[in-house]
């Protein structure tokens, strides 16, 4: 039986964590976004700097912002392993002040920042954020030379700490074959274009805040699954609504999360007897859409040349024939405030796989 577990502490990241050294996998989080109105009051608690030259010398606060924002990539930093990944959901800012109205380019910033720490940039994403909001345009409307294109994006920067991770030993590789994804989660996950809606940033008002850098549950699934193993341990500085914590026990994954504030956290956990159900649906899904695809393929009169025993079902590639599918079985906190999760495989194995030598898939 696999054994998860997951701890959320309320507490201000910009301070040491209360992690050692490099034992953490991954890192997904998403900052307070500087210079975006409804995070002003939370960066003004850092600085009077920065209220007092926010209009007037805009240039000046928003440095200030990223300032504190730097300390928290430090210390992540310091606590990833060597070949971890480190991922940052932000978006830019467009704001009007006393100099008039411009972009705050709040992922070239930290781009610059975690470079300049020791992290190695690698090919990002853009989340082409889809709303429903009827404001689409900004500045003089219908009319030239005035107005200004809509942000409908964000950026998911991805870094790595050193070289690439490796896996020597058998539980290694074993555990890192069970992670596998399916061949068309592979060609959909992998490109530099997500689109897909956004988390609306508005919670109920008794939350104590009235929004969070929510992401959906759909980006941090899919990040923690492509850039983690089942067993690994994941962290969120800034954890906000807990979406990294909820994708860390759906797909098998250890957790930490911090957040300033401790009304937010508590929502996503008070009942913990609905999860098992909601976040297994999202795994039978998974599975529930491969056959749908094998089912496409073959209609197409294209061959499978793999099966996967765990799963009883024809497979693209070497590479997946070992995937397991984890459903939860059940979820408790001890006594220590640890939310602690119990799993059984979805689909139970034939036997236990033997692994061979996985050919690299071509792009």
């Amino acid at each position: 039986m696999k054994r998860t577990s997951h701890q959320i502490l309320n507490r201000d990241s910009r301070e040491t964590f209360p992690i050692d050294s490099q034992t953490v996998d991954l890192i997904l989080t998403s900052p307070p976004y500087p210079m975006i109105e409804m995070w002003d009051e939370l960066f003004f608690g850092f600085s009077n700097e920065i209220r007092e030259n926010l209009l007037s010398h805009p240039s000046l606060s928003f440095e200030k912002m990223h300032l504190e924002l730097d300390k928290v990539w430090k210390e992540s930093f310091r606590v990833l392993k060597e070949g971890g990944f480190f991922i940052v959901n932000i978006g830019d800012a467009t704001r009007k002040t006393d100099s008039g109205f411009q972009i705050f380019m709040n992922h070239a910033r930290v781009i610059q920042s975690c470079n300049s720490i020791g992290f190695q940039s690698l090919p990002g994403i853009l989340w082409r954020k889809q709303t429903n909001s009827p404001n689409k345009f900004m500045g003089s409307g219908m009319l030239p030379a005035g107005a200004y294109v809509t942000l409908e994006h964000e950026h998911i920067l991805i870094f790595r700490k050193g070289n690439k991770r490796r896996f020597t030993s058998k539980p290694e590789k074993l555990a890192r074959a069970q992670s596998a994804f399916f061949w068309e989660e592979r060609n959909l996950w992998f490109s530099d274009l997500w689109d897909f809606k956004g988390k609306k940033q508005g919670l109920d008002s008794l939350a104590g805040r009235e929004r969070s850098a929510a992401y959906p549950l759909e980006l941090a699934n899919r990040i923690v699954q492509m850039y983690s193993l089942k067993g690994d341990l994941v962290l969120d500085p800034f954890l906000g609504t807990g979406t990294t914590t909820l994708a860390s026990i759906g797909n098998c994954r250890n957790s930490i999360g911090f957040d300033l504030d401790s009304n937010l956290l508590q929502n996503p956990f008070q009942n913990l007897a609905t999860l098992p159900e909601e976040l297994n649906r999202i795994t039978e899904k998974r599975k529930t859409n491969h056959e749908l695809f094998v089912k496409s393929r073959l209609e197409e009169g294209k061959p499978f040349l793999h099966f996967n025993q765990n799963l009883q079902t024809p497979v693209v590639t070497n590479q997946e024939k070992f995937l397991t599918l984890d459903r939860i079985t059940r979820i408790e906190k001890n006594a220590e405030d640890k939310i602690l999760v119990d799993y059984s495989p979805l689909f139970q194995a034939v036997a236990p796989p033997q692994l061979e030598p996985a050919p690299a898939v071509q792009p």
